[in-house]
């Protein structure tokens, strides 16, 4: 559905062109062309603000992404086999605001286990030239279920691939690139009026999985390990005050499942349990900082439902509270940082590991001795790590962090952040290239903060010092957004 701003442009480029400016000599025609400019303002500014009075527009889109059977799927570098059907379909789902100001954002979920950044970069630049959105007001999300499909460029090193799956997989991500890009403009050509409001409820399920033992740190159960159990709730209503969109998050892997069926785990069932309650509902799922927290216990369907339920019932708890109304203006801004590699290995050590029985290694090291071999030196950092936030009216400050980050980081930002202020911080945003562990986390090691490089296929673990890194560029993005708007206000 066209907008009346697009339909308003062709006719007054057509007025404009038709007359014939040297002929301006009177003051009629004069008046004319005055009349022509203070119609065309009107015509421009007035397709929404004039026409309801709202503070805000929304547009809601979905597309089903489910792959054939056949193809293979991410999240576990243990399959030996491609998917063998689905427990249910898989989606992309994109929500778009708009300010009475003029200002838009774009947020985008997906049951996938992250968006690479060539990806992310192709369907941004995509978006803008079709658009005019900024970099700075898409957000792209991923769920990080296990059950959904490869995606070239991401954690390539973490399967061992039959040949005939490279090319089945490039179609696969050629489709949804542009299934995303148009599901932007989809939801863009959505907008009608409407009221945002938030909330905020919690769920229990999430463990913290990183385990002291004897061998150091392993995927295990820690109890009293940090979590963070807040589920916040976005929920958009329409001019009649039904709800149109559920936006809610949680800070837990979607690894429930380990079977060979595409499904959304936990997050795609408590989607699916809030829309079948709320018909008409698109329900959006983000991963907060969950990078060190597993559903537990898991493994079976039944779990997985459970898990989705108790998700859904939060999210209806914290509307069945009382939501609180978001007022005021957006800002947005958006940018990449280099995160430095720790020491990385010397070529003898490379040419050992391509004699490992572990696929991850022998890949890894196998890339990266040609590379030396060639003349070629190894990136002594990731060049761009992306960080987003948003400021979403007067109280939500929303920070987009790559990667799979853990929870030290939402905790740190909602303590030196929170007071006065709504802050949600989403992870498995805009880039997954690899675990984002806390200072913490980097020195303990373990999975998360070391050996998890090697199936994303970096050259070592981080250097130290990345959290301070991370979190002193989300407060000068902050002070990006609170001068925008306050110049904007």
């Amino acid at each position: 559905m066209m907008s009346q701003t697009t339909h308003c442009v062709p006719l007054l480029y057509s007025l404009f062109t038709a007359l014939d400016l040297r002929n301006v000599k009177t003051c009629r025609s004069l008046r004319f062309v005055v009349g022509l400019i203070v119609l065309s303002l009107l015509c421009l500014g007035t397709s929404f603000a004039s026409a309801t009075g709202a503070e805000f527009r929304a547009g809601t889109a979905r597309a089903v992404i489910t792959p054939p059977t056949g193809l293979w799927m991410a999240g576990y570098s243990s399959r030996t086999k491609p998917a063998e059907g689905k427990l249910h379909d898989l989606y992309v789902k994109a929500l778009a605001v708009e300010h009475r100001t003029g200002s838009r954002l774009v947020f985008v979920t997906s049951d996938l286990i992250g968006f690479p950044r060539s990806m992310s970069v192709e369907v941004a630049e995509r978006v803008e030239k079709a658009t005019g959105l900024p970099r700075s007001h898409l957000m792209l999300t991923a769920s990080h279920t296990h059950c959904g499909p490869v995606l070239t460029d991401n954690l390539m090193d973490a399967y061992d691939l039959p040949p005939e799956q490279v090319p089945l997989l490039q179609k696969y991500r050629t489709e949804l690139t542009d299934k995303l890009v148009q599901l932007v403009q989809d939801a863009l050509a959505d907008l009608k009026p409407a009221t945002l409001w938030q909330g905020k409820a919690t769920a229990r399920f999430a463990v913290n999985r990183r385990q002291n033992s004897e061998k150091g740190f392993i995927l295990g159960s820690n109890p009293a390990g940090p979590v963070d159990h807040d589920v916040p709730v976005l929920e958009v209503r329409d001019e009649a005050g039904k709800t149109k969109a559920l936006v809610f998050g949680y800070a837990c892997h979607n690894t429930t499942l380990q079977f060979f069926q595409w499904c959304g785990d936990y997050a795609g069932f408590a989607q699916h349990y809030l829309e079948e309650r709320h018909p008409g509902v698109a329900a959006m799922f983000w991963s907060g900082c969950g990078g060190d927290a597993n559903p537990l216990p898991r493994s079976t369907v039944e779990l997985c439902m459970k898990y989705g339920k108790e998700l859904a019932d939060a999210v209806d708890a914290a509307r069945d509270a009382g939501m609180k109304p978001v007022q005021g203006g957006f800002a947005a801004a958006y940018t990449t940082i280099p995160l430095p590699y720790g020491r990385i290995p010397d070529r003898e050590t490379w040419a050992a590991d391509t004699l490992s029985k572990n696929f991850s290694v022998r890949s890894r090291a196998k890339r990266y001795l040609a590379i030396l071999e060639s003349g070629g030196t190894i990136p002594e950092s990731y060049p761009h790590y992306p960080i987003q936030v948003w400021k979403l009216g007067d109280d939500i400050l929303w920070i987009a962090l790559g990667g799979e980050v853990v929870v030290d980081y939402a905790l740190r930002l909602k303590r030196e952040l929170g007071s006065g202020k709504t802050v949600w911080v989403t992870a498995y945003a805009n880039d997954v290239m690899a675990y984002i562990p806390s200072e913490r986390v980097l020195k303990e090691g373990g999975y998360e903060g070391d050996t998890s490089m090697i199936a994303y296929g970096l050259p070592s673990k981080w250097a130290e010092g990345i959290e301070d890194r991370v979190v002193s560029t989300v407060h000068k993005l902050i002070g990006v957004v609170d001068k925008a708007s306050g110049k904007r206000d």
